[in-house]
């Protein structure tokens, strides 16, 4: 509340030993360590009754000492986090989303120029994690047989043997997928989207944590073939890396000066840990205000004038699952409609065609849905 001009803070929900507040119209999260802010509109969207309890993964507890907490979260995410850092230069933001995508079962697309180091986020986050990783450099001679396997004749036992492709692995790196051909880019389509594989009609079942990491270059480069739209689809996530600034250039030039510190990166976290975490990211709490303030935000996509291509129901669970894992990374138990406004630009912009008379206005999806984040109203608190 206000008076005369001052900020008084109201006690508005207790969790855990923790006491929420607003201060004007922000939220903030009061600890025994002092005053973290978590956004805006916060006390409408928490959850009134517990959830069901679960088993705590690797000791960490949620409230009361039942089921798997934040703080377990928090601790394996911000240990990942650090170790890509040492890699990846002044890209906070960047991290960040990639960690969100991972934690929400998600895939992720990195597209920009060559040389700022997509690949080497990929590798970073993959090397960050103790699973099982492939890369795959995808050139225009690639087949689909080289991503998901092929039937080979074993010639001693007289039958044929399926020999696995590399995407039975936990994290499959893809560099420059739009080099292939569609027909091979097309061969990810199955396994990213029901986490299996099928080959002379026989479906074997991907193993959990599974997640595509692909880096493309811009369509204008020479070389590439655009995605399609069904395989743009399934990407959780679209970020651009973009320049490093001239700071962590300088830092970069020091790092990677003697060697790489790819090669000094070490596991800092199991695919266990990754599946509990997993695990409470599903079970973060969505109020229905917020649920439809996303599909509102994705249905303004669809009678948009600009674009002839909307966003599809795909990316309504793309954009919730996503904001459930970014309010987890900031040990909320609950989402907020910042979460969904925060991640609305890279999970919805890359599905979107703008039509003819946007491309020769030079209106990019990305405009569009920054200008649908401002114009549509968001859920008042109480609703």
């Amino acid at each position: 509340m206000k008076h005369n001009g001052l900020a008084f803070t109201t006690n508005i929900a207790a969790s855990r030993g923790t006491t929420y507040c607003r201060l004007g119209g922000r939220i903030e999260r009061r600890t025994e360590e002092g005053l973290v802010a978590v956004g805006t509109h916060g006390e409408s969207f928490m959850e009134t009754d517990p959830p069901a309890s679960h088993p705590a993964p690797h000791g960490a507890t949620g409230r009361d000492g039942a089921g798997p907490g934040l703080d377990g979260l928090a601790q394996v995410a911000n240990k990942i986090r650090d170790a890509v850092e040492t890699v990846i230069e002044g890209k906070p933001s960047v991290v960040r989303l990639a960690l969100t995508v991972l934690l929400a079962e998600g895939h992720l697309l990195i597209e920009d120029v060559p040389g700022v180091g997509k690949t080497m986020l990929a590798k970073a986050l993959a090397r960050s994690v103790d699973c099982s990783v492939r890369r795959v450099q995808f050139t225009p001679d690639l087949l689909p047989s080289d991503i998901t396997g092929v039937s080979a004749y074993n010639q001693e036992l007289r039958e044929f043997e399926f020999k696995p492709g590399p995407v039975f692995a936990n994290i499959v790196v893809g560099d420059e997928i739009n080099r292939a051909s569609p027909k091979t880019q097309s061969a990810l389509l199955e396994c990213m989207e029901e986490r299996q594989v099928t080959v002379d009609g026989t479906t074997y079942t991907l193993e959990p944590p599974f997640m595509v990491i692909s880096t493309q270059n811009p369509v204008e480069m020479e070389g590439t073939y655009p995605l399609p739209e069904a395989q743009r689809d399934r990407f959780t996530a679209r970020i651009s890396m973009g320049y490093p600034d001239p700071a962590a250039e300088l830092e970069m030039l020091e790092t990677h000066g003697e060697a790489s510190p790819l090669d000094r990166l070490t596991p800092v976290a199991h695919a266990a840990d990754v599946r509990d975490l997993i695990d409470v990211v599903r079970r973060q709490h969505v109020s229905p205000a917020v649920r439809q303030y996303a599909i509102d935000l994705v249905s303004a996509t669809r009678t948009h004038p600009e674009l002839r291509l909307g966003a599809s129901p795909r990316a309504t669970l793309h954009l919730v699952r996503a904001a459930r894992a970014y309010a987890a990374l900031d040990e909320r138990d609950y989402v907020v409609p910042d979460d969904v406004q925060e991640l609305a630009v890279p999970v919805l912009a890359h599905r979107l065609l703008p039509t003819a008379e946007a491309q020769m206005d030079r209106r990019r999806p990305e405009q569009v849905v920054a200008d649908l984040v401002e114009r549509l109203p968001v859920p008042s608190p109480g609703k």
